[in-house]
């Protein structure tokens, strides 16, 4: 982790592109592109033609692709990379977040407001589990990167004051916060609540986590396709668990 560079790329990109297009007109969003320099300063290993693929960054044989949502989309991408290329994806997670209006009728900004929500390297599972096949792949790893961010929203929402149902304009990265490596099982065993007790169920788990309990079965689930944990019976129709 390295928050200097990360400011470095922030101002970059911001002061390069977002200062004269306007925050959310760029057609790469803001997050995307200062990751994408976080990662490979150097702009000549950007947008990569890979085994005929465009990857993110190529850095040698390295190729990181850095995807905000739908890992679904990179099962072809991770058919063709894997095979010959150590492939890591990077998964932003806001860590904390500020909320900014954006009035669609005359273009005022609202003051920033902070959300009470933190966000934390649990967020990546469900997206872990679209492209679950790949996981015990030697070749790839994937990094959680958790950042603060100024979350920019248009005030075009169904509600009166505008704001239910919105529409997501840009997020604009303010700080790096940590980064998680996940790619062997001690990796992942690490993301177990320290201080739950074994075994223990999904339930167990859901309380410990601070997760839903559907992401709760969805993490227990890829915990135990990568041997993170075992099964080790049965209470009542729950299965129960252990760290392996």
């Amino acid at each position: 982790m390295n928050r200097e560079l990360f400011q470095q790329a922030c101002d970059l990109v911001l002061d390069c592109e977002i200062s004269q297009q306007g925050v959310g007109t760029l057609q790469e969003k803001t997050i995307h592109a200062v990751l994408k320099h976080y990662y490979a300063p150097d702009k000549a290993a950007h947008e990569q033609k890979v085994e005929g693929f465009v990857a993110d960054i190529l850095q040698g044989n390295e190729i990181i692709e850095i995807q905000t949502r739908n890992f679904n989309v990179l099962r072809r991408k991770l058919d063709a990379f894997l095979p010959k290329h150590p492939v890591r994806i990077v998964y932003p997670v806001c860590h904390k977040k500020w909320l900014r209006w954006i009035n669609t009728e005359n273009g005022e900004v609202s003051a920033p407001r902070k959300s009470p929500k933190t966000g934390n390297a649990h967020a990546v599972f469900p997206e872990l589990y679209k492209i679950k096949m790949y996981l015990e792949d030697p070749n790839l790893s994937i990094c959680v990167i958790l950042i603060d961010v100024e979350e920019y929203r248009l005030l075009n929402g169904w509600s009166n004051d505008k704001k239910r149902g919105s529409r997501r304009n840009d997020g604009i990265p303010t700080d790096l916060y940590d980064e998680i490596l996940l790619k062997t099982q001690e990796d992942y065993r690490k993301l177990i609540p320290k201080d739950i007790k074994e075994p223990f169920s999904t339930a167990d788990y859901k309380k410990a986590a601070g997760v839903s309990a559907r992401n709760a079965g969805i993490e227990l689930n890829i915990l135990h396709h990568i041997g993170a944990v075992c099964r080790v019976g049965k209470k009542g129709n729950a299965y129960l668990y252990q760290r392996m």
